[in-house]
């Protein structure tokens, strides 16, 4: 995770995009945005660097833990399908992403207003040579989602993630798409398990 946390920052972060949705008590869609996140203003940008990277940065097998999906879900109409779309078109398809935000409210248990943000990345793979000459070439692309459930403290203003995922996960320097990561602040917190079962993981 190292590799990835350590660009997680104003200068070198390398988000395309953000997106994400705001739900009511009863899950319903409150409002949504979608958005280039190098073109947000710098303070916008470091407050949602602050809740993208709140999941990549916590601890591994404590509150980040690492699931297979289900078989089942492996084929159409399945969460890895939905996921590995909104990846693949960069979050810029507004149907995939409703589509996704109804899923959530409808099966998360919502108590209070939410927010959920979906953030993409690609990040080059450099090659790990012992000649300097393939040094900074790329090994291949990582590209991938990380979405953060928030609580509101505020109209529209989100706190720091209750729960969230990262798709696919990042092993052995490679994309392992039958794979993702669930992140729970606390474990007495419901949120984690239920998105877990959401995404249909074991």
């Amino acid at each position: 995770m190292m590799e990835l946390t350590r660009r997680m920052t104003l200068s070198r972060t390398s988000f395309t995009r953000i997106a994400g949705c705001y739900l009511d008590a009863d899950g319903g869609i409150d409002g949504t945005f979608n958005t280039n996140f190098l073109k947000l203003p710098a303070r916008e940008r470091e407050k949602n660097l602050a809740i993208a990277k709140t999941i990549p940065f916590a601890p591994t097998n404590e509150q980040l833990k690492e699931y297979r999906f289900r078989e089942a879900q492996s084929g159409p109409g399945g969460m890895r399908q939905l996921l590995t779309a909104m990846k693949a078109c960069r979050l810029k398809n507004d149907a995939l992403m409703e589509t996704f935000y109804e899923i959530l409210g409808e099966r998360y248990p919502w108590k209070e207003p939410r927010a959920v943000f979906v953030f993409h990345d690609r990040y080059d793979v450099p090659v790990k040579a012992r000649d300097k000459e393939r040094l900074g070439e790329s090994e291949e692309v990582y590209e991938y989602l990380i979405c953060a459930v928030c609580p509101l403290v505020g109209e529209y203003e989100p706190g720091m993630p209750e729960c969230g995922f990262l798709f696919p996960v990042f092993s052995g320097r490679s994309a392992d798409p039958d794979k993702a990561a669930v992140y729970c602040a606390d474990d007495t917190d419901p949120g984690g398990r239920m998105l877990k079962e959401l995404l249909q993981l074991t």
